[in-house]
């Protein structure tokens, strides 16, 4: 299945750390960031797993939910988590998907949907594809995917960046530009003629007729 910005998150139930979940209900009207891992037991996913515990504070903050995924059962996920917390000094406090029969993966496009089996027996190289970050508003639409090799750790203070910009912009009619941090000025986007533009930013800096940088509305 080939998903899209703009999609819809394909909803499914699946076994987890804290039970079974239906995701869409699992999410309510929150956001969601679901990010997947292709072993239990690998070292850069316990770097991460750990470090996006210690975050989940920021997460919260923006009323955004985590959730994990690795193609391992769910009991092997808590055995994984005392490591995690004596590395990383976090243990996972978000459910983690226990993707045993590749259900998630094949139906978010991480594995080829003809895949046979399940997870016994694969090794993190069949699994590769598995790295993804999936970030889901309230509507159920996806609103970002990032992909990652095995050898590199993702980055989730840009995560959180992207989240700070989509939840802006989903609210006022602005685009935020290269390396902006939450609070700087963003732009108004080109949709909006000047007349209406006005009434909400009385002023703008307009370096170019297509570009009117306005401070961050509040």
């Amino acid at each position: 299945m080939s998903l899209r910005i703009g999609d819809v998150a394909p909803d499914f139930v699946a076994e987890t750390t804290v039970g079974k979940i239906s995701f869409h209900d699992w999410i309510g009207d929150s956001w969601c960031v679901l990010f997947s891992h292709p072993k239990d037991f690998t070292p850069v996913c316990t770097t991460e797993l750990g470090y996006m515990a210690g975050l989940q504070p920021e997460f919260e903050k923006r009323n955004c939910k985590i959730i994990g995924l690795s193609v391992d059962p769910a009991d092997r996920h808590q055995e994984w988590s005392k490591d995690i917390a004596e590395v990383t000094g976090h243990a996972p406090n978000y459910p983690m998907i226990g993707d045993t029969d590749l259900g998630v993966s094949k139906l978010y496009g991480m594995l080829p949907a003809d895949t046979a089996g399940g997870s016994e027996g694969r090794t993190p190289i069949d699994n590769a594809t598995v790295r993804t970050v999936f970030v889901v508003g309230p509507d159920k639409q996806i609103k970002l995917m990032l992909s990652y090799p095995m050898s590199t750790g993702r980055n989730f203070d840009e995560i959180l960046r992207v989240i700070d910009s989509l939840q802006l912009t989903a609210n006022y009619k602005v685009a935020t530009p290269v390396n902006w941090q939450n609070g700087e000025d963003v732009i108004i986007v080109p949709a909006v003629p000047d007349d209406e533009a006005r009434k909400q930013f009385p002023e703008w800096k307009s370096p170019k007729p297509y570009m009117r940088i306005v401070p961050q509305p509040n």
